[in-house]
Formats: C-alpha cells, structure tokens, sequence
C-alpha cells in the first residue's frame, strides 16, 4: 500500500493558474509559490470577500482517538465530491504546524486519495506563513525587554509582564525559561508553540492590513506598577508586526488530488486555541464559491464550539449544515476495546462508544445546525459495526453514510455530499451561538462545561479566580471564552472516553487575548507548549539521494 506522500507525489497535479481559473480567478491576482501553489493578491481578495456568499458546511467530528477519525481527509473528500456533483466549491483548512509533523500526530493534508497537494511542501515551510507569525510574536517580545532594558519608560513591572515568545515545535524545555542573565535583568518566561499565540489568533480573525494592525496593538503584554494595561500599541510594536504579517495575510491556493480548489491558511490548534482557519480565506471562499467546505480541529466540543462561539460571532458567519465524522474504530475504543484488538468485530463496543457520537449530535443541534453523520471506512470495519451506528443514527433521526473517500477520492463521498446539499438546501439551519455576549465570563465557561461537556460544575484555582475578576472589571466580561482543553474527552481527564458526566472541570489558569478578543481559560493538565513523544516522526524522517523527502505522514 502507498503512503500519503507516495498517493500524492505520484499524482500529476495541475498548474495553481489553471486551478485558480475554476473559480474566475485571474492569473494577475495569483501570486506562485512555485507551480503548485500560490497566494492570492490581497486587492482580488478584498473584491472576493464584497461579492455575494455561497453556503458555509462546517466539518467536526466526535473526540479523537489513536483509532483515527479522518477529518481532514473527510472535509477534503466531501469537498471532491461536490465537485464531482457539478457544484463550484473551495476547501477551507488549517495550515499544518511543524510540531506534529515532527511529534505524534502528524501533518494536516488528509490521507489516501483525500488529500490536498504539494502535501510535503504544504507540511512544512509551506509559504511561510506560520515563521512570519513566530517572528512577529518574538519581535513583540524583543521590544519589551528592550524597553526594560532602556530605562521602561511605561513603568512595566517585570513580574506581571505575559506576553511569551514563540516556536512553531513541540520543545517542552521552553515551557518555563528565565531571561536576563546576560544583563542582568532576569525574570522568569515561557514560550508557547506558535499556533497557540495570540498573534496565530489575531492573524485568523482579522479580515484586514488594517484591522491585523488595530488587533495587535491591543495585545494586552504587561502590567504597570501602578496596575494599569500595557499594549503592543503602548510599545510602537503593531506596525513592525503587521510589516511581518502583510504578505503572510494573503490567503494560500493549492489543490486536492482531484484539483478542487482549496485555501490552506492559519492554522491554530483547537485544543488550546481556536482551531479554525483564517476568517479572511473563508470569506474569500465564500465569495468565490457557491459551496464551502471546512473544518474545525479535533472533536466537535472543542474545534466546532471555538468556530460557532468565536469565528461565526466575531466574522458573522452561517454555516447552513455540519458533517460529523465518526470511525468505527473509534467508536470501538470509546467503548472500551483495546487499540490492538480494534480489528475484531465488535458491535456491543460500537454501541457503548457511540454514546459519544450521540452527545456531539445532541451538541450541535444545540447550535441550530442540522447534522449528517460521515462514517469513515477502514479496512476490516464489520458490515454488523456499520448497522449498529446507522441504527443509532435512527434514533436520533440523523442521516449516516459510510464514506470510502481515503481509498476511492470524491466519488466514496457522493452520498454524503448529496445529504450535505439536501441538508443545506432545505433551509432548516437556524444558528446562533451558545451563549450571548452579556453573560459573564465565568456564566460563559459554566454553559460550555455543563452544556456541552456534560460536567457537574466547575472549580477555580484561586489564581484563576482572581484573574477572571480582574478580566470582568478591566471590561472584556462581553468577550466570548476559549476554553483549553484534552480533546480527548469531554472531562479534563483524556482517560474518560465515551460521554462522562457529572465531573468537575477544573480551571488552573485565564489568560486574556484582546487582541483576539476572546478570553482563554485552561482546564486541567493543558499546555501551551507541546513536547515530543518517546519517538517522534522526526527519527523517520529525511531526504532521499533525489532530494525526496520521505517518512512524512
């Protein structure tokens, strides 16, 4: 069997122009990166974006598991079969982060035939897009020690200075640093990976140079002595930052395996951050497009909840159906199997662990949106398995398809695409975001964790207590919450798989972005900065005697 990289290099790809003209672009606003892919001119982006929009489909997912759920390669694959409907679509994704691809899980351009291309290139340093946000995250931080150093003119009290540097890999050695010893001006640090910064978060919610530039001078970096906010704009960092954003703002083209135009840009994670790709490549899809598709990290609690309650509210985003996708495989671990016995029929296990389907079902429907089930294939999966999830499905009067789009391109997801449009042409969505703005921060992250996690309540740490306190009375109570958070349950505790409920959701931490204009809360054991597993990818991966690069997953 051919791996990703192989499927894909093995795949005659056409030129990025001529995908582009599928959509009316012209090839004056298409700026290469190389034959394959390219960014858009930001003039043509601004026209895209005033045009008429096409119908939003949101792609989610149950809570992961090392089984595998495919929802990339399902967003990928519902986007080809669209087209292969004769409909006019994009995709809309997340740019990869260097971090998986070199740790555990990977990159982030689908699998098998469900796949967008160059998938090496787009895996790693891409257009670069992701190193100019490592830069204008450091360049921020650099301007305030230099202003420390050159007498602090703005009375920032070192200890209550937040804002962290930035890289875009897994390095848990970075998760606490001390600073200052070359001048003696030491204090204490941390860094985050890149996709869980605040300039990634900033970087995807602005639609705009000019609003990239209001967003980041409101990064809150510091406090005074006398305890008053200090801003990027406090410290005349916004322009150089957006200098370093300007060409990355620009939305990237590439292809799938099958040429559906795809826009891959920003990329922040969904377990501690937002976990949706950039607002203005959406918008630009949506312009361009009749139908877009895209997707939102990790299960539905997390990426689909920051979508609906942060993208969607801050953008004024509809999207008009959702795509849960599901494996049986998945299904089986949440039902207690073993991940070396998941080859086994097992339709009891199948049935215990799609009480976690049924929540994240019960979940969005709690959105307003109407939801079909993808049920994505593997070799092995029983017909009795795919019985059992369709006839829960049943109940719950939600549609479900068996999809072999990873082994077969668009065409093992034409049934699903065929409900999607039916779904979405009937007009039955009716979204609005979970909570409003006027509740409080600590009513917002209670409605999350009882409403969607199944939680009992929820505790603060004293600290975190404080600072929520301190956030409401600063005047960013109105600001909807991120909450960070194991994606792989819906407890803190990435053990309790299934549908736990009555737990406790314990908050160790607030950090406010506002900037981003959202407020991060931190729930159990989570961390900013990721570390590598025993054996990382990067031990099996390199580049051949042509130059190939192999071991890419």
């Amino acid at each position: 069997m051919l791996s990703d990289i192989e499927i894909s290099r093995n795949t005659v790809l056409r030129p990025i122009e001529a995908v582009a003209a599928t959509l009316d672009i012209p090839p004056e606003a298409v700026y290469r990166y190389g034959p394959y892919k390219a960014k858009l001119e930001a003039g043509f982006v601004a026209k895209a974006r005033a045009m008429p929009r096409g119908r939003l489909i949101l792609v989610t997912a149950i809570s992961p598991t090392p089984a595998g759920e495919g929802k990339t390669t399902t967003t990928i694959g519902l986007g080809d079969a669209m087209s292969l409907l004769g409909k006019r679509v994009m995709i809309c994704l997340r740019e990869p982060s260097l971090g998986p691809c070199f740790g555990a899980k990977g990159g982030a351009t689908g699998g098998g035939r469900a796949q967008v291309a160059p998938m090496d290139e787009i895996n790693l340093h891409f257009t670069g897009d992701l190193h100019a946000i490592s830069a204008a995250t450091n360049l921020l931080a650099a301007m305030i020690d230099n202003h420390l150093y050159w007498g602090n003119a703005l009375n920032i009290d070192p200890r209550k200075i937040v804002w962290r540097r930035a890289l875009d890999l897994n390095e848990r050695a970075l998760r606490r640093v001390v600073l200052g010893l070359d001048d003696g001006a030491v204090r204490e640090s941390a860094f985050d990976i890149t996709v869980a910064s605040e300039t990634m978060a900033i970087f995807c919610l602005a639609r705009d140079l000019a609003e990239l530039e209001a967003r980041l001078g409101r990064i809150v970096v510091a406090e005074t002595r006398d305890k008053r906010p200090v801003t990027a704009a406090d410290l005349g960092a916004a322009g150089a930052m957006t200098v370093l954003l300007k060409d990355a703002l620009q939305p990237n083209l590439v292809q799938t395996l099958e040429h559906t135009p795809a826009l891959v840009h920003g990329g922040p994670f969904a377990n501690i951050a937002h976990g949706c790709n950039s607002l203005i490549a959406t918008e630009t899809g949506l312009g361009l497009a009749d139908w877009v598709v895209t997707e939102a990290g990790f299960g539905a609690d997390l990426g689909a909840e920051k979508f609906l309650d942060i993208k969607c509210r801050i953008g004024g985003l509809m999207p008009e159906a959702s795509v849960l996708v599901a494996t049986v495989r998945a299904l089986k671990m949440h039902g207690g199997v073993a991940r070396s016995d998941l080859g086994q029929e097992d339709v009891e296990a199948v049935e215990r662990g799609s009480s976690n389907l049924v929540r994240h079902v019960e979940n969005l429907r709690k959105f307003g949106l109407p939801v079909v089930v993808a049920l994505n294939a593997f070799a092995g999966d029983s017909a009795a398995e795919f019985a059992a999830v369709e006839a829960i499905c049943a109940r719950l009067g939600v549609e479900v398809y068996v999809c072999r789009h990873w082994a077969e391109g668009g065409q093992g997801a034409v049934d699903l695409a065929k409900a999607v449009v039916r779904l979405a042409e009937g007009d039955s969505a009716r979204f609005k975001p979970l909570y409003p703005d006027s509740l409080s921060l600590v009513a917002k992250v209670e409605r999350i964790a009882t409403g969607l996690y199944g939680a009992g309540g929820v505790r603060y740490s004293p600290s975190a207590s404080k600072r929520l306190a301190q956030i409401e009375a600063a005047g960013y109570g109105h600001l909807p919450v991120c909450i960070a958070k194991t994606q792989y349950s819906f407890s803190t505790d990435p053990k309790s798989l299934g549908a736990p409920t009555g737990h406790t959701l314990e908050i160790g931490e607030v950090r406010l972005s506002a900037g981003a204009g959202f407020v991060v809360v931190l729930a159990g054991e989570i961390r900013t900065m990721p570390g590598l597993p025993r054996r990382p990818a990067a031990e099996g991966i390199g580049v051949d005697g042509e130059g190939r690069i192999f071991g890419l997953s």
